[in-house]
């Protein structure tokens, strides 16, 4: 097929750098990273490029045509309107990283390039971008400029696997499926381990053609192409359900959002099913799920096209989750990731002969996951595509491989959080349309269990009811009132799992072993409470939200303020 064209971060100066996904950052405990993100999403003579995917403007979005009065705020349309074409508004966030407010990327913070083109009243910057501006130039003493924003990451959590992309208040699904994501590895600290302890080297900045990697991220997409090469995301509510309006006036459905998309095709590393020679030795890979709204269940095997479930032919030993190391090493047969979760996972392949073929394959559903195993409580992927991810051949052994088997790593010490100050309850919901019988979900919310035990559903605008005192410990209690099993990821934090319950009245059962470590991004499951401990350890505005992507653009996420209400 011809080439695609993605939206990518690289380093400003070296086109060469640009790339999807973006090229790594390395980062060390304790030693601070400055990153410039630049918009430079203009054409070589400096006017903006529109969105390479259909924006809905009928969404509480970041508004730019709205300006300084309505950005960030759902405009109201006589009739039902086009995708925009406008220039693309973008703000990074590093999801898993502890960081001041300034630096978070918070949804409302967001800029335009700065375009000679851009039309006039429209909103450069988001809501909260001057407030930002203006505290970081206070701290670090170093000005935003148009079409920019600098943010410090102070790399002082544990080490882990984290990852950048964007966050743009309305169209983060947009611009992440464009290409907006990236590995953030922060290493060193109490909280890692020594050098020659696991498999390594991972890629580095000037490594000679030819070397040899033996830990590698891999961040796993799901993409839809059209003939042409060109990216592919739907342009009507049509295609979730074949509601073709009315819209706007006549009814309350936004035109183009979709509830969910999962794309045709699995991409890894930005390429479509790939091959990766291997050693007959271990391997540390670090799995990121970069889906907007698909579930992983991940597998290695020897028949791509096997019956679902397929045997696994190895072993998956998961050392660490979104917050790092676990506590001790889980040995799997196969994985479950929602969109951004992490694990950290040795793959022996010593057992392999040379010439061997093995898979790396999805079990999970070619729908949004809402529990069950495959086959008895929903279908796999489809064998020929959605269900394959990755090839693997071995290859003969370069060098005898000293690093530790898995099963005899003892992991850096781990400190569970203490006792919590209070528990808070929250929700997940979904409403229908209030205009046309039979048409759901409008929108995706987040809200609280009231002293009723009712939950009240809120959206993004409304008052912040999520306001913790800085370094206090809080129980949540995520009560799952939908019908999938929903990702939710609350920022500047790594949490633990507590345990999960039935609705409306059920056993509590503990965390998977899995779960046992610190994470940022925890799936609470359908008609379930899902309880996590968490300890809020800076002040400012920050977010929590469902991470799929389709949910967050369209209400499901709410403002967290820590320190004052």
């Amino acid at each position: 097929m011809p080439a695609t064209t993605v939206f990518g971060y690289g380093s400003t100066g070296r086109p060469e750098t640009f790339h999807y996904p973006a090229f790594t950052i390395e980062a060390r405990y304790g030693r601070t990273v400055q990153v410039t993100w630049v918009n430079q999403l203009v054409d070589t003579d400096g006017r903006y490029l529109p969105h390479l995917l259909p924006v809905d403007p009928t969404l509480h979005w970041a508004n730019p045509p709205g300006g300084a009065r309505w950005r960030d705020s759902r405009p109201t349309f006589p009739s039902t309107p086009g995708p925009y074409h406008g220039p693309v508004p973008i703000v990074t966030h590093l999801h898993g990283g502890a960081n001041t407010e300034e630096s978070d990327g918070y949804a409302e913070a967001w800029y335009l390039p700065d375009a000679r083109n851009t039309p006039r009243g429209y909103a450069r910057v988001g809501s909260f971008y001057e407030e930002f501006a203006t505290k970081s130039e206070a701290k670090f003493g170093q000005s935003w400029a148009p079409g920019e924003a600098v943010f410090h990451y102070a790399n002082l959590n544990r080490a882990a696997t984290l990852w950048f992309h964007d966050h743009a208040l309305g169209i983060t699904r947009l611009n992440v499926y464009a290409g907006m994501s990236g590995f953030y590895l922060l290493r060193g600290g109490p909280s890692d381990l020594g050098e020659g302890i696991l498999p390594g080297p991972a890629p580095r900045l000037g490594d000679p053609p030819g070397t040899r990697y033996y830990e590698i991220p891999i961040v796993i997409q799901d993409r839809s192409f059209r003939t042409d090469g060109t990216l592919f995301y739907p342009a009507s509510r049509a295609s979730f359900d074949g509601f073709k309006g009315p819209y706007s006036p006549g009814s309350d459905i936004p035109p183009i959002w979709n509830p969910e998309y999962l794309g045709n095709v699995m991409v890894t590393n930005g390429r479509t099913w790939p091959v990766l020679t291997v050693e007959p030795r271990r391997y540390r890979f670090r799995f990121l799920n970069g889906c907007n709204a698909r579930s992983l269940i991940l597998k290695i095997v020897a028949d791509p096209l096997g019956h679902r479930p397929v045997p696994a032919k190895l072993a998956l030993w998961q050392i660490g989750s979104d917050g790092g190391f676990l506590p001790a090493p889980v040995q799997r047969d196969q994985l479950l990731l929602a969109p951004a979760e992490r694990a950290d996972v040795i793959v022996d392949f010593s057992s392999a002969l040379v010439g061997t073929e093995l898979y790396l394959i999805n079990e999970g559903p070619d729908v949004v996951f809402a529990g069950g195993t495959v086959g008895a409580g929903f279908p796999a992927a489809n064998t020929k595509t959605t269900g394959q991810v990755m090839k693997f051949v071995v290859r003969p052994l370069v060098a005898a491989d000293t690093t530790t088997p898995p099963a005899r790593l003892t992991l850096p010490p781990f400190e569970p959080l203490g006792a919590a100050d209070r528990t808070r309850r929250v929700s997940l919901g979904e409403v229908a349309s209030a205009r046309v019988p039979g048409v759901s979900p409008r929108e995706a919310l987040l809200g609280v269990i009231g002293p009723n035990d009712k939950p009240k559903l809120l959206g993004w605008a409304d008052p912040i009811t999520e306001n913790p005192a800085v370094g206090s410990t809080e129980i949540w209690e995520i009560h799952n009132l939908t019908k999938d099993a929903h990702p939710i990821h609350i920022h500047e934090v790594q949490f633990q799992v507590v345990d999960r319950q039935m609705l409306p009245v059920g056993g509590r059962r503990p965390p998977e072993a899995w779960e046992r470590g610190f994470k940022d991004t925890v799936l609470a499951y359908p008609q379930e409470v899902t309880r996590v401990k968490v300890r809020f350890g800076q002040a400012g505005r920050y977010m929590w939200h469902c991470h799929i992507l389709e949910h967050e653009d369209n209400e499901m996420m709410r403002p967290l303020r820590v320190g004052r209400p």
